[in-house]
């Protein structure tokens, strides 16, 4: 048989006819035909092994994902009540135990009337409030628990107003209504310092703050207390004064900016705020400020730290003090660095006569770093010149009362070179008038100590030389300080409570919550305050 004869007899019949819908079904991609291949069951007996039907599969999803959702909107951190709310809204804010035998404060009068205020005093059973708000024109509110009224909110009166769980009392409608524009009805309870400062606040006397209220308080001084710019403090009366304790830390920790209170009228707390401090006893325990010696009279202050750096932090801050220390001075980068790393004592010493009321000496440990120290000083030398100052050697200033065991001069200063051991290099404007200088110190354990002072030289301005650790072993910062004696001098800020102007003698001492944290962390505060006699 021919071959094409055979070909045609093996001939396949043709397809059948199928429309382009069907034609698409069956074009099904070759991963997925393979994916859907049977799997190939175990040749040894024994049961197979099949994957978990898709519904399964859902349900476990939603409920791993669906639950914890679920659990978190019916049990999620609550809101904030009450004094936390008013801690959002207030540049300062006090409580006070509850003392109805005590004479009713003049807040209550004013907010009250005579006959509500007579009544609610002698009714109080608990802490009550007074607070600023963040509005510079804001007088002081009047906060108590709302328990203890017994009115609704429709009788109160058009000053007031509910906060969670407290009633507010304002001197107008406008700062009642200033004050609820302020206020976050949908704050979460916090945690951290604002848990701890409400704590305290709701527990007996204390006193917390915002960044204004100390820029009002404590005037152009509070750039120097950069790291404590929101805090608070539990107070406890003694016999001559008060002792506190608390917590503090930088604005950057969690708490919003806040604009700036005014220097003077209503809405200023300093003096009213610190006429109340000392009102009522304090209900909560707070513990003694370890017993340091007062300071003494040929002293003004007091100053040691862990590092300079904490107290440049809020001045380096502001770039019209960064700018010139960098330009003139050369005072930026590795030097500003070193500077700031360096233990401190910082002391101000009153001048009985002369053109300057106090000298300033600031003494810093350097250690190993005596030569990056003179090139520093050199550079500041060069600045000093260049700007019209002239230097001298003194050889009068003779090392007062410290053993040469204990106080040894360095020999070997930066240029220029001292006469002998115990000169000073001293700075004088062109009129002939002494305004600072230095001179290279040698400590009881070996290491180079440089003391630094402002204004004429004497021997009464150089200090012992610096223990290292001897108050700041597990401190940040440790204050003594006579406040009536700066006060007599005019030394003092305008904005200083007449509290503290009155004392004769303060103690503070600060040190971190977490010594392993950064330098934005808690800092712990303790201190007291010593009335004159």
């Amino acid at each position: 048989m021919p071959i094409p004869i055979a070909l045609a007899a093996l001939r396949l019949p043709s397809p059948p006819h199928l429309s382009l819908p069907a034609i698409q079904r069956l074009q099904v991609p070759l991963r997925w035909a393979q994916w859907r291949l049977p799997l190939k069951r175990p040749s040894g007996p024994g049961p197979s092994r099949r994957p978990f039907p898709l519904p399964i599969t859902l349900a476990a999803v939603l409920v791993l994902l669906g639950l914890p959702a679920l659990l978190l909107s019916r049990w999620s951190r609550p809101r904030a009540e009450g004094v936390e709310q008013l801690m959002g809204a207030a540049s300062l804010l006090q409580s006070f135990p509850a003392t109805p035998d005590r004479p009713i404060p003049a807040l209550w009068i004013e907010r009250l009337g005579p006959e509500i205020a007579r009544d609610r005093w002698r009714a109080q059973h608990k802490v009550w409030w007074q607070f600023w708000a963040t509005q510079s024109e804001s007088a002081p509110f009047l906060a108590f628990p709302a328990q203890s009224s017994r009115s609704g909110a429709a009788s109160l009166p058009p000053n007031a107003l509910r906060v969670g769980d407290l009633l507010v009392f304002a001197e107008n409608p406008t700062a009642r209504q200033q004050l609820l524009t302020s206020l976050r009805p949908l704050q979460r309870r916090s945690r951290g310092l604002t848990l701890r400062c409400r704590q305290r606040l709701q527990a007996g006397q204390a006193v917390f703050w915002q960044a204004d209220a100390l820029g009002s308080l404590l005037g152009p001084v509070a750039p120097l207390l950069e790291r404590y710019q929101v805090g608070c403090l539990s107070f406890a009366l003694e016999p001559r004064g008060l002792r506190w304790q608390g917590e503090a830390a930088a604005e950057s920790s969690g708490f919003p900016s806040i604009s700036r209170l005014p220097r003077e009228g209503a809405g200023s707390p300093p003096k009213e705020a610190a006429a109340g401090i000392v009102s009522a006893p304090v209900l909560t325990e707070v513990s003694a400020l370890p017993e340091q010696p007062p300071l003494p009279e040929d002293l003004l202050l007091e100053l040691e730290g862990s590092s300079l750096d904490q107290l440049l932090q809020g001045l380096l801050a502001r770039q019209i003090i960064r700018d010139p220390l960098a330009s003139r001075y050369g005072l930026e980068g590795p030097r500003l660095a070193l500077a700031r790393q360096a233990p401190f004592r910082l002391r101000l010493h009153p001048l009985p006569e002369g053109p300057f009321q106090a000298s300033l000496d600031l003494l810093v440990r350097v250690d190993g770093a005596r030569s990056a120290w003179s090139t520093l000083l050199e550079r500041v030398s060069s600045s000093l010149l260049a700007q019209g100052f002239t230097t001298d050697v003194d050889a009068s200033l003779a090392l007062p009362g410290a053993p040469a065991s204990q106080l040894k001069p360095d020999r070997s200063l930066p240029s220029p070179p001292p006469a002998d051991g115990s000169s000073a290099t001293v700075w004088k404007r062109p009129d002939g008038a002494s305004v600072g200088g230095w001179r290279w110190l040698q400590g009881r354990d070996g290491q180079p100590q440089l003391l630094l002072f402002l204004g004429p030289p004497s021997p009464s301005v150089l200090p012992m030389a610096m223990v290292p650790g001897q108050r700041v072993e597990h401190s940040e910062l440790a204050l003594r300080v006579r406040p009536a004696a700066l006060d007599a001098l005019g030394l003092l800020p305008e904005e200083m409570p007449s509290l503290a102007r009155r004392a004769s003698q303060v103690w503070i001492n600060s040190h971190p919550d977490d010594p392993a944290a950064s330098g934005d962390g808690i800092s712990l505060l303790t201190g007291r305050l010593q009335l004159q006699r």
